[in-house]
């Protein structure tokens, strides 16, 4: 990446479709090309046909981009969800074209076969066609069919690098070349190649259409996803209902979702009860019930109720939009496993071209054999494909976000998902991580004579009505439902992790944990039976004197337990951080199974636990899973963190992984994903350079026919995106 590319780090972003790739050098060299104009940061994806650009708009622009792409000899154009369609419909139509050459060239190639067929079985390669009709046969296969070769070798040469077609051009019209001129000359006593040329070409062609295929199937959880949200909207204008297209809504609009229907866009529940089926989001089988002021999602399907709804986020601003946005992101970043990659694909094909000269050298000097010598040099340039490689690690990183999206697990870039197989320790929040985050108010304990449970609950609501965290948020619920009435209270002061202070009336009052009430200098009575049994407490005083306590349970998670577990059976230790005490939070740690634990861990202390514990390790990775908002430090602090669906929007853009359903399980199967995907990659890699380990020197001692070297190159591509589809077989629970 060039010096100027890296002041691109804030700007703007744009995604390109890109057209013309052969391989991973034509990736390479777009990539090289793109992070050369000033202010731009880009990844180019091979198996994706994208580039995911970053840059600043004061010295970029799009055109610019496209512009630049088109200086490399191939295409691009500026891709959004309005063009998915055209895009899809015209590779479509060149994916009909290329079959339609193949089969072309299967008809023209195969009366040549019968050539190779018969020198096997006689042991000399004689001729069973007239040689003038070979070459008949074998020039528009060369030539036609193949140009594309041709085309996409010059525009590598001419950008300063090489790629996968300059190999199959030069070592197809070595082959065609040499037996044109014995054909033209009728030197009928030196062997021609034709069925060498027309077959690796055709081979080769099947190879790029098979891989085609299957790189497609790579994407589908995209496209599945953009498919779900319904095309139309039943809305209220004018006191009528209408369909309207989607597109068209704004804010504000109310809309319709009757019995079995898709909701159209997000939006909170006016009127009416149902249940809503989540599934797409969250991964959850069980729907959702909905009442009024409940939010719904667009794309979830509602059951057998009608629901009259206000939307709130339409077009871009949905949920189903952002986790789209959010699963293209990651599946174009690469992860740091693809340096190597990269460094071998910039120097592959000039070695290659070496080892053939060397190969055509040698095997001339040492036998004296003109054709031997150019046969093998002609396997050694068929049989090196770089394409591979330039697959193994994107077609993983797609397959394997595409299936996390299904299984409600939003993973935001490849270096993520590999840092999060090396997980060590993970640090989980107690109250909405642990446990329900639905806390309810249990005792409420008066200490001061003259104050009753009405007055302390009016103090205290009052005082935390304005407060967004559950413990206060229960405490206002209890006040509200015994219909107590609140004032506003004055002078406000929050104490992040200990409470809150302000007037009441005429009162001081302050509300918050015992230690802060402690450390304030006032006279906490005890409350050790509550602690033990798992209550949060919170210790209402006015002015210097303790007016009483209230308990609040929030009870743990049916599923935590079974997902510390789990954890701790994939090797990795769960260390629990609260602000609580020490008493509840010993409670909640025994329950759920964890056997380390920090109480009374204010939120800007969480994120200096979280590097004393990456420390402590000598190193070893720390990941933090959390909800809340207090929880963005130490999110950023970790190695890789890991934040609840419906918790903070601060926690979700801190985090490296959203889940979108409030299950510890979620993490547990966000790391054996990133097993599985980094497992697959690196078996990918393996068998991509073995087969060239092998291959190459097999082709340069004379082991390997060209026509044998062109279907391995071809199997080697469609074997390694196949491998990686097989990740789809993951499902979420399966370690």
């Amino acid at each position: 990446m060039t010096e100027s590319s890296t002041v691109a780090v804030a700007g703007a972003t744009v995604e390109l479709a890109l057209g013309g790739m052969t391989c991973a050098a034509c990736a390479a060299r777009i990539e090289r090309q793109l992070n050369k104009v000033p202010g731009v940061e880009a990844a180019v994806n091979f198996a994706a046909e994208r580039a995911y650009v970053r840059y600043d708009p004061a010295r970029a622009d799009a055109a610019a981009l496209i512009a630049t792409v088109g200086k490399t000899g191939f295409t691009a154009q500026v891709s959004s969800a309005a063009t998915r369609q055209a895009e899809k419909a015209e590779k479509l139509a060149r994916y009909r074209e290329e079959v339609r050459r193949f089969w072309i060239a299967c008809a023209l190639t195969a009366p040549l076969l019968v050539q190779m067929v018969f020198m096997f079985g006689a042991g000399e390669h004689a001729d069973v066609l007239p040689r003038g009709l070979q070459l008949l046969l074998a020039t528009p296969v060369q030539f036609w069919i193949g140009w594309r070769f041709y085309v996409g070798g010059f525009h590598a040469l001419r950008g300063g690098s090489g790629n996968m077609d300059v190999l199959v051009a030069l070592g197809t019209s070595m082959a065609w070349l040499y037996s044109a001129m014995v054909t033209v000359a009728g030197l009928g006593h030196h062997h021609v190649y034709f069925e060498a040329s027309s077959t690796v070409i055709t081979l080769v062609l099947l190879g790029k259409i098979l891989e085609a295929r299957a790189k497609a199937r790579t994407s589908q959880a995209i496209e599945a996803l953009a498919r779900l949200q319904p095309q139309t909207a039943r809305i209220e204008r004018d006191g009528q209902l209408v369909d309207v297209p989607v597109a068209s809504l704004i804010p504000g609009d109310v809309f319709i979702v009757r019995g079995g229907e898709a909701v159209p866009v997000d939006g909170a529940v006016i009127s009416g009860e149902s249940a809503v089926d989540e599934a797409m989001l969250t991964g959850e089988s069980l729907p959702v019930a909905k009442r009024p002021d409940d939010r719904v999602y667009a794309a979830t399907v509602n059951g057998e109720g009608l629901l009259r709804v206000r939307a709130t986020g339409v077009g871009s601003h949905t949920l189903l939009a952002s986790i789209i946005r959010l699963v293209e992101e990651a599946q174009g970043s690469k992860a740091p496993v693809q340096r190597l990659v990269d460094q071998v694909a910039a120097i592959f094909v000039p070695l290659v071209v070496v080892v053939a000269v060397l190969t055509f050298a040698g095997w001339w000097l040492t036998t004296g054999e003109f054709t031997t010598a150019l046969i093998d040099a002609v396997a050694v340039l068929v049989i090196a494909c770089p394409c591979a490689l330039g697959l193994a690690t994107p077609t993983a990183i797609m397959v394997g976000t595409g299936q996390g999206a299904r299984a409600g697990i939003l993973i935001r870039n490849a270096e993520a998902l590999e840092r999060a197989e090396k997980l060590a320790v993970l640090v989980v929040d107690k109250t909405g991580t642990l446990t329900e985050g639905k806390p309810v108010v249990t005792d409420v304990m008066v200490a001061k004579a003259g104050c009753d449970e009405t007055a302390l609950l009016r103090l205290v609501a009052s005082l935390e009505q304005a407060s967004i965290h559950p413990l206060a948020a229960a405490v206002v619920a209890r006040a509200k439902a015994a219909g107590i009435p609140l004032v506003s209270p004055r002078d406000l002061t929050t104490v992040p992790g200990r409470g809150v202070s302000g007037r009441v009336d005429d009162l001081w009052v302050r509300a918050g944990s015992p230690a802060w009430l402690r450390s304030e200098g006032l006279a906490v009575p005890a409350a050790t039976a509550l602690q033990q049994a798992g209550r949060s407490l919170v210790v209402v005083a006015a002015g210097d004197e303790v007016l009483g306590l209230i308990a609040i349970a929030d009870p743990l998670r049916a599923s935590s337990r079974a997902a510390v577990a789990r954890l701790q059976k994939l090797g990795i230790e769960v260390v629990m951080l609260t602000g609580d005490n020490p008493g509840t939070a010993a409670a909640i740690a025994r329950e759920a199974g964890i056997a380390r634990y920090e109480a009374e861990v204010l939120p800007g202390e969480k994120a200096a636990a979280v590097a004393r514990l990456k420390r402590e390790g000598g190193g070893r990775r720390v990941g933090m899973a959390g909800d809340g908002i207090n929880d963005a430090p130490a999110l950023a602090a970790a190695d890789v963190s890991f934040a609840m669906g419906a918790g903070s929007d601060v926690a979700m853009q801190a985090a490296d992984v959203t889940l979108m359903h409030n299950d510890l399980a979620g993490v547990a199967d966000a790391i054996a994903l990133s097993r599985a995907t980094l497992g697959k990659i690196r078996q990918n890699l393996f068998f991509a350079f073995i087969y060239n380990v092998l291959g190459i020197p097999a082709a340069a001692f004379g082991l390997l026919n060209p026509v044998i070297a062109g279907a391995a190159m071809a199997a080697s591509s469609v074997s390694v995106v196949t491998s990686s589809l097989l990740l789809k077989n993951w499902k979420p629970g399966k370690d």
